[in-house]
């Protein structure tokens, strides 16, 4: 008989920062066994790990919480980055994807998958037409997961006080695994909540990209499933 996944996704709070900076060192520790030079600097990071205090405070970040209520994985949404994306690609019309870390001991799950599968419903729901990223630029094998998943490549920036700058997009609404949508809420009865899309914090389309929302002027970086 096959077993009832218990994933939920629920926007994180301030205790949730321990695990998340845990996920964010066990990450940092991956990427240097394959060889890429991601988040090889410590004054990066700190600027990244103050930035996501506040993307938490700002209600900006969420996580899913595993059958142990155990923390497996964390995705950010922010603000259009000004050193990317131009007012030729109409910032307005795209919701913008950070910070997808997973656990390693929580990989094979899809949850990666189905974190940007969540986002894309979400950008729907705002009336956007894409989910935008921007990822570390040496990072290839990273720009082949996120292609595999529909993200198209837009163009290589490189302005020389960043390292990330390679961006890509996919259709708001597009989904890669339809069938296994992470549900949002809280557990009842041992069980996650129906997905509800509607009650998740959101922002209609137009006007200044994310309102006032700070820029999030670090690298973003997306892990793989």
């Amino acid at each position: 008989m096959k077993s009832v996944r218990t994933e939920y996704l629920r926007p994180a709070a301030a205790e949730d920062v321990p695990a998340l900076l845990a996920l964010r060192a066990e990450a940092e520790g991956w990427l240097r066994t394959k060889g890429t030079d991601q988040w090889s600097d410590p004054e990066t990071g700190e600027r990244a790990i103050s930035k996501w205090r506040a993307s938490i405070d700002e209600g900006r970040a969420w996580v899913v919480i595993g059958r142990r209520d155990q923390v497996l994985a964390t995705v950010s949404r922010g603000p259009v980055d000004r050193d990317f994306w131009k007012d030729a690609d109409r910032p307005e019309l795209a919701l913008y994807l950070y910070k997808l870390i997973v656990a390693r001991d929580a990989s094979g799950r899809q949850l990666g998958t189905r974190l940007v599968d969540w986002m894309s419903r979400l950008a729907a729901l705002e009336g956007r037409t894409w989910v935008r990223i921007d990822t570390w630029r040496t990072n290839v094998g990273l720009h082949a997961y996120y292609e595999r998943l529909g993200f198209q490549h837009v163009r290589t920036e490189a302005p020389p006080h960043r390292r990330s700058g390679w961006l890509a997009q996919r259709r708001a609404g597009e989904l890669a695994l339809p069938d296994n949508l992470l549900p949002v809420g809280a557990h009842e009865g041992g069980r996650a909540g129906t997905a509800k899309l509607e009650d998740v914090p959101h922002q209609r389309a137009g006007g200044d990209a994310d309102g006032d929302l700070a820029s999030d002027n670090n690298t973003s970086h997306h892990e793989t499933d």
